[in-house]
């Protein structure tokens, strides 16, 4: 673009040269579009068919055939077409569009390597904005400079190259979603990616949006029960809360993550399960295990596998919290599981120095906490004003031998409403879940448990510290006074309670009785090898004799002098007809 004081220069590409009555037409046009007088110099170009093309500088005016389908185009893709039939509104759509003179800012590629393209000529383009190659391929800008823009590319990297045409969209980087969301495997884009069809979008949520603020949250104190025994009476997760799970590779954080999802069956929970740099063979089994035992039918799994690029790496937690605030914005409550953030804060090192930005600690970007922060404040439960949704986060986290101490482990631990770690050393005990009850911590604590677990539960992390302490002063000594040998004992038994199978989530009304059974010495005659075997055969014996016992428990707020009696007599009879030889529950030796 020639520039002066007072004119401007266009260039006009067209099939056959406009007559003077057309150009001054043009030029009046374009001068008040742009303030200024503007020259517009023709040029053929035999290419172009069914009107012309005007470039100035960096902006382009398309206005021939092409670019007037490609304006309808864009309005076809973001038809809203719910449930019925797409061809009424298709028609309706074409035949009131009306094609627009627009002028479309333009770059060209510098550079491009590694998923990370160098742009020049869009000097209005702002952070976060999408870009458009020429080709289909779609870009954030990440990185604004004097002179050029640095933008993460989502897509084959080979199909741009330096000199290809860039364009912007003036859009933010978004995503449909919709209720068909639900029981489908989707990437970082929300594209389908289980061959069962295309998925119609009733809505376009930004992927990055502001967290809910202060008025409009209110307390946690609605639990969002896991099923698992040491989880709920321990470490209590309410809805809104952010509960980080935290430990070694191999140590069963997935595990946690899965099984919380299998117990909100039938709980009217909406689960969004993010894998993120995970292998393709890993997400197939997951995706398998959900199918297998229903919980498919109210999950979303977004993945960005190891194969798939930072960018798409990078964006897929974001992604996925918009799907879910889909729904919490809908009255629902919704729970989340990043899998996991310690692969995404190096997906997002890896984007920042490529962008040639300042390595800090680890080689971690200045922003790294800002990256997280910004993610994990959007989960909370929203003021009746809003629906009263929730979205309820469970991000996990990999350490390195144990070591929490670590940049992004503490980052993430400052950030959320506390963690479960897990143990390595119970881990390998066969103690699992391998929940260290010492270094794990609900910040909402009781607030999100009801009353029967409280009174059953209350003494049970002390009971464990006290058994932990001893165990280890123990192993010096050889002679244990009475008291000692008793809490040993004791302890020995409820850590044994706590272990659960993967995939076996309980209920409330069954860790309210295997707790209240442990509380009150119950298992203190029963063989510490046995106590599995006899935590199954209670549960079915109660749920076979006196089914009336669990039924109450979960629908009376708290024990009370009645439901505790009932408790006493089932526990009274089973311990009657229980075998510690067969370990058995039919009474037979």
């Amino acid at each position: 673009m020639n520039t002066t004081d007072a004119r401007l220069t266009a260039r006009l590409f067209s099939a056959a040269a406009p007559d003077s009555a057309q150009k001054a037409k043009l030029e009046d046009v374009l001068s008040k579009k742009y303030g200024k007088a503007v020259d517009l110099v023709w040029q053929e170009d035999r290419t172009v068919v069914g009107g012309f093309r005007i470039e100035l500088g960096t902006e382009i005016i398309d206005w021939t055939a092409e670019g007037r389908l490609s304006q309808l185009k864009e309005k076809l893709v973001e038809l809203k077409t719910g449930a019925g039939s797409v061809i009424p509104l298709i028609r309706d759509t074409v035949r009131s569009w009306v094609p627009e003179v627009c002028a479309r800012e333009v770059g060209s590629v510098l550079t491009v390597a590694d998923g990370i393209a160098y742009v020049s000529g869009l000097e209005n383009a702002t952070y976060g904005e999408i870009l458009l190659f020429e080709g289909g391929i779609r870009g954030m800008v990440q990185e604004l400079r004097p002179g050029r823009i640095g933008c993460i590319l989502f897509g084959r990297v080979e199909e741009v190259s330096e000199g290809t045409a860039v364009y912007r969209t003036g859009k933010t980087a978004g995503i449909g979603v919709s209720d068909a969301m639900i029981g489908r495997v989707v990437d970082a884009l929300g594209a389908p990616i289980d061959d069962a069809g295309d998925i119609r979008a009733d809505e376009y949520r930004m992927i990055e949006s502001p967290a809910p603020g202060i008025i409009d949250r209110q307390p946690v104190n609605t639990p969002m029960q896991t099923g698992i025994l040491s989880i709920d009476s321990m470490f209590p997760i309410g809805r809104g809360q952010r509960e980080l799970i935290i430990g070694d590779r191999q140590t069963g954080k997935t595990a946690i993550a899965i099984d919380t999802i299998l117990n909100q069956k039938g709980k009217d929970v909406i689960c969004v399960y993010n894998a993120i740099g995970q292998k393709a063979s890993t997400v197939a089994k997951l995706v398998h295990t959900l199918d297998k035992y229903g919980a498919l039918d109210y999950t979303i799994v977004v993945c960005s596998t190891a194969s798939d690029p930072s960018s798409l790496q990078y964006i897929s937690p974001y992604s996925a919290t918009a799907m879910a605030e889909y729904f919490m914005y809908k009255g629902k409550d919704c729970l989340i599981v990043y899998d996991d953030l310690s692969k995404h804060a190096v997906a997002y090192r890896a984007l920042s120095l490529l962008l040639e930005r300042s390595p800090g600690r680890e080689a971690y970007p200045g922003d790294v906490f800002y990256l997280h922060s910004r993610l994990l404040e959007r989960s909370s439960r929203l003021s009746d004003k809003l629906g009263g949704g929730s979205l309820t986060a469970l991000p996990i986290i990999e350490t390195q031998a144990g070591d929490i101490s670590a940049y992004i482990p503490t980052n993430v631990i400052s950030i959320t409403d506390g963690q479960i770690f897990l143990n390595t050393d119970m881990f390998n005990e066969g103690i699992r879940p391998a929940v260290d009850s010492g270094l794990s911590v609900s910040r909402v604590g009781s607030a999100a448990q009801v009353k029967a677990m409280k009174q059953v539960s209350g003494s049970l992390k002390l009971d464990l510290a006290q058994y932990h302490e001893m165990e280890a002063f123990a192993r010096f000594g050889s002679d244990l006074d009475p008291t000692t040998k008793k809490i040993l004992d004791h302890g020995a038994r409820l850590e044994q309670l706590l272990v659960q199978k993967q995939y076996s989530p309980m209920t409330v009304s069954q860790q309210v009785l295997v707790l209240y059974a442990a509380q009150h010495g119950y298992v203190d005659a029963i063989e510490v090898e046995k106590i599995a075997s006899y935590q199954e055969s209670l549960l079915q014996y109660v749920q076979r004799e006196y089914p009336n016992v669990l039924d109450q428990i979960a629908t009376c707020a708290k024990i009370d002098e009645s439901l505790e009696a009932d408790i006493k007599t089932a526990l009274d009879a089973f311990a009657k007809v229980y075998s510690l030889s067969e370990g058995t529950a039919d009474g037979r030796k």
